[in-house]
């Protein structure tokens, strides 16, 4: 059997709405654009980095699934964007990384201070789109997302550093973090062209559920990931001892003595051979295939909140999205 590539599967699901994606990149650049010189230098880098945009991709989706995408549709996908672009850049900045999608971040080629002032720049670039959309709904969705985006990296680190993090905890923590713009971004397009409530909330629940399985793909990387697919360093949550679903689970079965074997291992772990060894005990106390099982289980809830709607080329790309998410090496 012929292996089939993620990137592939990608490529076919974004030529769906390819004439929607290419609006939406005019809007994003005009959205990011300024007449501070240092600004603008920084935000044309960014888009010209090989960016998948997924959040505005199920935007578009979800928006071509009800209906036909106007304007507030791609205003709407720029916004959703912008916003992962902030929080990106202050990651890169708490993260101390050098590397986003295989070439120099914002951090690594400018310093501290720009990217952080930048990532302000863009929150507040965000808020002012919001304002334009003039949807007291939309704005609502937008604000509440902003917030969670903050509290779920802030819920995730407080839980590391307390040791009290526990897999109800982690599915919160994922949520606010990453799922909820995925969630956002879905209903979005479904409202920005007139859906009926239930379409709107159908999606909602669709973008739910693949941003957690998209969300358990990346915690996957972070134990099993190679760097030069995945376009940025390795082992970064168990060299910071943030405890993703692998290592709850591990942690959960083992018995007392090793159990806390693990934690100082997780605790210690700072160079590549140690991260490699905590990878390994995490694979083999089956934390991955763990996690592997939980992403399949929402992708199969994300498909199954598609019913509703009749079969058609749109809703089979939402499908295969979440095909892609289970096999991607990125």
């Amino acid at each position: 059997m012929l292996k089939v590539e993620p990137q592939m599967i990608l490529d076919h699901i974004a030529r769906v709405v390819a004439n929607e994606m290419h609006a939406f990149q005019q809007e994003y650049a005009r959205m990011l654009s300024s007449e501070v010189v240092l600004i603008d230098t920084v935000t044309r880098y960014i888009i010209q980095q090989k960016s998948k945009k997924i959040r505005p991709l199920l935007l578009l989706l979800s928006a071509r699934l009800c209906g036909q995408p106007n304007a507030q549709t791609y205003r709407a996908a720029s916004l959703v964007e912008v916003l992962h672009t902030a929080t990106l850049i202050h990651d890169d900045v708490v993260d101390e990384s050098d590397t986003r999608r295989s070439l120099p971040s914002v951090k690594a080629l400018w310093n501290n201070k720009v990217s952080v002032l930048l990532g302000d720049f863009l929150f507040s670039r965000a808020l002012s789109g919001m304002l334009a959309i003039r949807d007291f709904a939309a704005l609502d969705m937008l604000s509440h997302a902003t917030e969670l985006l903050s509290s779920g990296e802030i819920l995730q680190i407080e839980k590391s550093f307390t040791n009290s993090m526990d897999e109800t905890i982690y599915y919160e923590m994922i949520w606010a973090k990453t799922a909820v713009l995925f969630a956002v971004a879905c209903k979005l397009g479904a409202c920005t062209v007139g859906a009926a409530t239930a379409q709107a909330d159908a999606l909602y629940e669709y973008g739910r559920n693949i941003g957690i399985a998209f969300q358990l793909k990346d915690d996957l990387f972070d134990c099993v990931g190679r760097e030069q697919l995945i376009g940025k360093p390795t082992g970064r949550d168990i060299k910071s001892n943030l405890i993703t679903l692998p290592v709850i689970y591990v942690l959960n079965t083992l018995p007392p003595e090793k159990r806390a074997a693990l934690e100082q291992a997780l605790a210690a772990a700072e160079t590549e051979e140690q991260i490699r060894s905590v990878s390994a005990l995490i694979a083999a106390g089956g934390g991955v295939a763990y996690t592997e099982e939980h992403m399949q289980q929402f992708s199969q809830r994300a498909r199954a909140a598609l019913t509703p709607f009749p079969e058609s080329e749109v809703k089979q790309a939402l499908i295969e999205f979440t095909r892609f998410n289970e096999i991607r090496e990125q």
